[in-house]
């Protein structure tokens, strides 16, 4: 399977600052029509946003930008910072958001629906489900509820990348006694999804 360090952004992959002004309108317009396609809803009240090389290059140009961030060094430290969050050819990579408007029922959704980001999953075909590991960067959940944040990295076996590549359905779901829905993905979003995969 591919490594990390292919998919990986190194300083020749980001523009100067000077040349990012000029072009950030462009790319934000690219990135925000991009980023659509990689968001799913999961039920109701969960969305998943899956990151790529794009959506993390848009990151740290951002970051760059509201930093003035120039010098080599300072630059190498925000890229081995947001690297990890770039899948690596065997993985999908997600931030999941659990989002209710009112803050009393979030209050109260989010104590039923402690432990949820550990039934997170992606469902390939018939060859069942590979459950998420879940905030590895720190712990997002406390003794009474969960936190509305959590960050998700869905890692596929060999013989699943090759079942989505010949076609295999593509399902995200939640499998948790407060919450259980799934929805599969179709068309330019699964397209989108199966290029963070390595090719065959």
């Amino acid at each position: 399977m591919t490594t990390t360090a292919t998919y990986a952004l190194t300083p020749a992959d980001l523009m100067p600052l000077e040349q990012y002004s000029r072009e950030r309108a462009e790319f934000r317009d690219r990135v925000i029509a991009h980023k659509k396609l990689r968001t799913v809803g999961v039920g109701p009240n969960m969305t998943w946003l899956f990151e790529d090389r794009l959506t993390i290059q848009y990151q740290v140009q951002e970051m760059l930008r509201i930093e003035r961030i120039f010098e080599a060094d300072a630059i190498a430290d925000e890229l081995a910072a947001y690297n990890p969050l770039i899948p690596n050819g065997s993985n999908f990579k997600a931030t999941l958001l659990i989002e209710f408007p009112d803050v009393v029922e979030r209050h109260e959704a989010l104590a039923k629906l402690k432990g949820v980001e550990d039934r997170a999953y992606v469902a390939v075909g018939d060859l069942g489900r590979v459950f998420a590991h879940a905030d590895e960067d720190l712990e997002r959940e406390n003794a009474t509820k969960t936190s509305a944040v959590h960050f998700l990295r869905l890692e596929l076996p060999a013989a699943l990348c090759v079942a989505l590549h010949h076609g295999a359905s593509l399902s995200f779901g939640v499998d948790h006694p407060a919450y259980t829905h799934e929805v599969t993905v179709e068309g330019a979003a699964r397209a989108t999804l199966l290029a963070d995969l390595a090719p065959l």
